[in-house]
């Protein structure tokens, strides 16, 4: 099935929700004029489409293929990578004084977006490179952005972030890899990497001639747990004079992972310092790898939100197709005994129709969430919290979101759905990974409810409300979700609900609180296009009035019925002892 940008529709957030014009008023965002964003929207769909949409499917037939510590991606992959450096598209959010563009990072997350849509698995090594430049720029020394920037902002190097051990997983704290100090020889000052690490993605692959790894590891006597870790930069090849790539450090993959999908995304067993020679040098000071990595990490979580709002476009673009090319039955109360196509079959509108709502729904969380990191940048008031607290929305929400529209995806085909031929099943695997990496999204939820909820005293919160209830002033079903979230987080802070209580309960909260808010940006959004449209007839928008609508009167509902769920506290999970549950 073909894939089509979806730009008019990325246009209309981007203008309507991130506000990206506003972001413009600024001098540091100056660059990012009207002409200029539609000029990539459109320039980065037509790449999207032309070169990683063909590749997408045998990325996921023939995958990407270990042999002997080396790593090779499927055909075309490595030409396709060439052209995204090429046509600048790895640089568009990157600092100025390192080759980068400096646009607003909600037009990176553009960029992810589209070519996610186009080839899901492939787009994961830009979006770990991006993070891992914000990493660098915010923590490293001017040495090591000199070093290291230029050439990971423009994409000649990839970027990685290394913090699972297969005895810790989320348990970053229990990690036992080492950093000795080198006190003597070329590399003083500098240390020596020894461990292992798991499910490092793109850890190894011939797309670049150099991958630069971002390492957690243990000083000598470090304390234990989070506090006494620290971070460092271990390049796959040793540095040059000139800063090109030379002699191999001792960096290993040792395998990749079988899984059940993005077969292109290499996921790595890394290995480094096998033969004690594995060189790294620390970033951001003894103990701050944690604070280093979260710069990271709560990139990595926005763009993987986006991942949702990637396979939702991609799954619900190919049901639209095949419903509307599948000719079967006669469709019910028409009176006419002539098949259709499915499309004109009620519940396979129904299905359609709510891809479409909560894949809009999600793309405007992202660009509102991306919008306001940008604001941050700014330094416009309110905007660092209110990114802060979006954050496990759109990674949490929009990740489900994904799955389940990618679910949809499958049943609108029927029993080809669960054929492979078709592509279909493609996107409901891919799908499954994303609410578990970059934090499961429990741990989203628990991250909302212990942090986030007590942000300024509790007042990050309680505004996002009141601007949901100010949206929802006319819309009797968003209000009452609105006032409901309200009466949870009032409960949760109080010191009422115990703190297996707000656990028990917080993914339940993160699902209605993350509906309300995309609840607000469907409501705007009928506003605007209820204006635009007036007396005209543009198709677009007559969607974008259905789809806004449907979300508003059929997914808000939904969500209203989960205060319980919220609420009814941690009893019952501890009810039964593990022996009995497991019983």
């Amino acid at each position: 099935m073909s894939f089509t940008a979806p730009s008019r529709e990325q246009n209309f957030i981007l203008k309507h929700i991130a506000d990206v014009g506003a972001l413009a008023q600024h001098e540091r965002f100056a660059g990012a004029s009207e002409d200029m964003v539609e000029a990539i929207v459109e320039g980065i769909g037509q790449f999207a489409v032309g070169e990683f949409a063909p590749i997408n499917r045998t990325g996921d037939t023939v995958g990407a293929k270990w042999n002997n510590g080396s790593v090779t991606m499927p055909a075309g992959f490595k030409e396709a990578y060439g052209q995204f450096v090429e046509g600048g598209w790895a640089s568009i959010d990157g600092p100025e004084e390192f080759g980068g563009q400096g646009l607003p990072y909600s037009l990176s997350a553009l960029i992810l977006e589209t070519c996610g849509a186009a080839n899901f698995a492939f787009t994961l090594c830009p979006m770990l490179s991006f993070g891992a430049v914000e990493a660098i720029h915010a923590h490293g020394s001017d040495e090591q952005k000199t070093t290291y920037l230029e050439k990971m902002i423009s994409g000649e190097w990839t970027g990685t972030m290394n913090l699972t051990e297969p005895q810790a997983g989320s348990d970053v704290g229990a990690l036992r890899s080492t950093a000795e100090p080198i006190t003597e020889g070329e590399h003083a000052g500098k240390y020596k990497i020894k461990g292992q690490k798991i499910y490092i993605t793109f850890g190894e692959h011939d797309l670049t001639d150099n991958i630069v790894h971002l390492v957690l590891a243990r000083t000598p006597g470090a304390p234990e747990g989070t506090r006494g870790i620290s971070l460092f930069i271990v390049p796959k090849f040793h540095l040059d004079a000139e800063g090109n790539s030379a002699a191999p450090n001792d960096v290993t993959c040792v395998s990749i992972e079988h899984k059940l999908g993005i077969h292109a995304s290499p996921t790595c067993v890394m290995a480094y310092g096998e033969n004690d020679e594995c060189i790294g040098e620390m970033i951001g000071g003894e103990f701050g790898g944690m604070k280093a990595m979260f710069t990271m990490m709560n990139n990595a979580r926005i763009n993987v939100g986006s991942q949702g709002v990637q396979i939702a476009e991609r799954a619900t673009q190919q049901a639209i197709q095949y419903a509307h090319d599948r000719v079967q039955s006669a469709r019910a109360g028409s009176g006419s005994k002539d098949s259709v196509a499915i499309i004109e079959h009620p519940d396979v509108r129904r299905m359609i129709l709510r891809s479409k709502a909560l894949t809009q729904a999600a793309r405007a969380l992202l660009y509102y969430a991306t919008a306001h990191v940008d604001g941050a940048t700014l330094g416009i008031d309110g905007a660092k919290s209110r990114a802060e607290i979006l954050t496990p929305l759109i990674k949490g929400y929009g990740t489900d979101i994904g799955n389940e529209v990618a679910s949809i995806g499958v049943q609108v085909h029927g029993g080809m759905g669960f054929v492979e031929e078709t592509g279909a099943a493609q996107h409901f695997r891919d799908a499954r990974i994303a609410p578990i990496y970059e934090g499961t999204n429990g741990i989203q939820a628990a991250d909302l409810v212990g942090r986030k909820l007590g942000l300024d005293g509790g007042e990050a919160m309680l505004m996002l409300i009141a601007d949901i209830k100010a949206e929802a002033k006319d819309e009797e079903a968003l209000m009452t979700l609105a006032l409901m979230v309200e009466d949870i987080a009032k409960w949760m802070a109080s010191g009422d609900a115990s703190i297996d209580d707000r656990l028990a309960g917080s993914y339940p909260f993160m699902t209605m609180l993350a509906t309300a808010t995309c609840g607000m940006l469907m409501k705007k959004q009928q506003r605007i296009a209820e204006v635009e449209l007036a007396d005209g007839n543009d198709p677009f928008l007559k969607s974008k009035l259905v789809t806004t609508r449907y979300y508003l009167d059929h997914l808000v509902p939904e969500a209203i019925g989960l205060k319980a769920a919220a609420m009814d506290g941690a009893d019952i999970l501890y009810r039964l002892d593990s022996e009995e549950l497991v019983a």
